[in-house]
């Protein structure tokens, strides 16, 4: 049997840190003490600080910004986190990938039908009015709005871990997901499909909402798949 690996020094200090964050009652947007104090706090040289700082600012459990401080991140309460070390999805991972959305996605509509308050709807309503300001222009902005659109109706559901599910697998394939919006080239389409949901889910129409995200997202896969095996 392998020697099990002993943790190091870092490994020590990042949890030590993350203990702080817990214990001292930290939430997401507060700032931390300054790296010299945390050195001397914790008894370590600023490398070794360093290292544990980089460690946690990979998952997104603290934010280190330039010229102001340490910052508690976004996703420090986050039970599901992307991979940070991910550089390329092969090509049969973006199919499975699109097929998890598949599963996931369509249910979580019909959640947010039932659960969706007022406020909410009007949110989303937001993101799509701000989608159709870009069909004919930026397609940076466009994209944004269009994975934000998926990702509040995520949330609508109530349920926050598979919300930071769908929220961790459009991270994942987010640069395949701009190429999609080029490749489709029919970004009205898109649009209108999403408004589509949203008609569902404003009507609070569960099965309705599920049949049109299920079917908007299997037209995304169909387009993908043709893309990579073309036919002829």
């Amino acid at each position: 049997m392998s020697e099990v690996t002993r943790p190091t020094l870092s490994d020590a200090l990042t949890e030590r840190m993350l203990e702080l964050i817990r214990k001292g009652g930290h939430r997401p947007g507060d700032r931390l003490p300054s790296t010299r104090e945390l050195s001397q706090r914790f008894a370590v040289t600023t490398p070794t600080l360093r290292e544990a700082l980089r460690r946690l600012e990979a998952t997104g459990a603290i934010e280190l910004r330039h010229g102001s401080g340490i910052y508690v991140g976004a996703a420090i309460e986050r039970l599901v986190l992307p991979n940070p070390n991910m550089r390329e999805v092969h090509a049969a991972q973006l199919v499975e990938l699109l097929g998890a959305r598949i599963v996931i996605e369509p249910p979580l509509a019909a959640m947010a039908a039932q659960h969706a308050e007022g406020e909410e709807l009007a949110a989303l309503k937001g993101v799509l009015d701000r989608a159709g300001k870009h069909l004919r222009g930026d397609d940076a902005e466009l994209h944004e709005a269009n994975m934000s659109f998926h990702r509040a109706t995520a949330r609508m559901a109530g349920n926050s871990v598979l919300h930071e599910v769908v929220d961790s697998l459009l991270l994942v394939h987010g640069p395949e997901q701009r190429e999609i919006l080029q490749i489709f080239d029919d970004r009205r389409r898109d649009y209108d499909e999403h408004l589509a949901i949203l008609e569902a889910i404003e009507a609070r129409d569960a099965a309705q909402a599920e049949d049109r995200m299920r079917a908007h997202l299997v037209e995304v896969r169909t387009v993908i798949e043709h893309r990579l095996h073309p036919p002829g």
